[in-house]
């Protein structure tokens, strides 16, 4: 490039911000390597994508005890344990596959970002690696919400298909081509979207509902095996539905278990969530709108999910 050019590329206001960030970021970073700043173990907030973690955390988001980045970071997490250095495996993480280095490089990213503080994390993936964070970071507390797998599921199908407003869901952004042919749903989808989880390649000729089935199965049932391993004060169980139904209600326990008064402001946030839209797929909340969405294909793995759905305190019946 000219030198000229590259003068007046310095001068486009967008161009000057992003430098003077990624020098503010690389100096915020070499401060926490000298100085190793103490900051308290997460919040992390998980649950199977689409089943209501976005109000969750924008919610959460909203006490000014936490400071959160407004995004996942699954490029933070996969680039610590991931398919790009785990062969392919999934993005799922177990106990085993912590590492100090693992741990430091999460809270050198939040202080280069955040500053020191509580950090409350949202990341879909993260329901694939409980026993991996509890491991990183054994005082951390985990807020897990789930939905009717039906819903769940349908609204899966939805954002396979539609996307969302500002881009798709498909992995190969992250990844790059996946290792192995994916052809699902009869070749519809040549790429896994949402997230990776284990066993994907059984699942890589499978029809759309069969795949989004399995990785709501999956993502709730590594979940309900990770509490039984984590201590009872530090996990936070909530219902989606519950959520709709009585936010203020809902939050007023989940703060309290985080020792966070639930004010004035907190409360009205609460009130105002069913003025919203909560959904960046599909629209405003509904009760059982698999049924006007997609109920054939619902009504073809209800079968599987069924015995999860029950543990989990849903009727399928209803």
């Amino acid at each position: 490039m000219h030198p000229l050019a590259k003068l007046a590329k310095l001068r486009d206001p967008e161009i000057r911000a992003k430098n003077r960030r990624a020098l503010w970021l690389g100096a915020r970073g070499r401060w926490w390597d000298l100085t190793r700043p103490r900051m308290p173990d997460p919040v992390f907030l998980v649950g199977c994508s689409r089943s209501g973690t976005t109000v969750t955390y924008e919610t959460l988001a909203a006490a000014p005890q936490l400071l959160s980045l407004g995004y996942e970071v699954p490029r933070l997490w996969n680039g610590c344990y991931g398919p790009l250095n785990n062969g392919w495996t999934s993005e799922a993480a177990g106990r085993a596959d912590a590492r100090p280095e693992h741990r430091a490089a999460a809270l050198r990213f939040f202080y280069q970002h955040l500053g020191g503080g509580w950090v409350l994390d949202k990341t879909c993936i993260n329901t694939l690696r409980l026993p991996y964070l509890h491991a990183l970071f054994p005082e951390a507390r985990f807020v897990f919400i789930h939905r009717d797998g039906r819903d769940n599921i349908s609204s899966m199908i939805d954002g396979w298909r539609q996307g969302r407003t500002d881009g798709g869901f498909g992995l190969e952004p992250f990844f790059g081509p996946s290792p192995e042919p994916v052809a699902i749903n009869d070749g519809e989808f040549t790429q896994w979207h949402f997230f990776l989880p284990p066993g994907w390649r059984d699942y890589n000729h499978a029809s759309l509902e069969e795949v989004c089935a399995y990785q709501w199965l999956t993502a709730n049932r590594m979940a309900l095996d990770a509490a039984a391993e984590i201590p009872a004060e530090q996990w936070i169980q909530i219902r989606y539905e519950d959520l709709v139904a009585r936010p203020e209600a809902v939050f007023a326990e989940v703060f309290a278990r985080l020792g966070i008064p639930f004010d004035e402001p907190l409360r009205a946030h609460c009130r105002a969530l069913d003025q919203r839209p909560t959904s960046i797929v599909s629209g405003p909340p509904q009760r059982a709108k698999w049924r006007t969405r997609n109920p054939e294909a619902i009504a073809r793995i209800l079968p599987r999910i069924g015995p999860l759905m029950e543990e989990l305190g849903y009727d399928c019946d209803a």
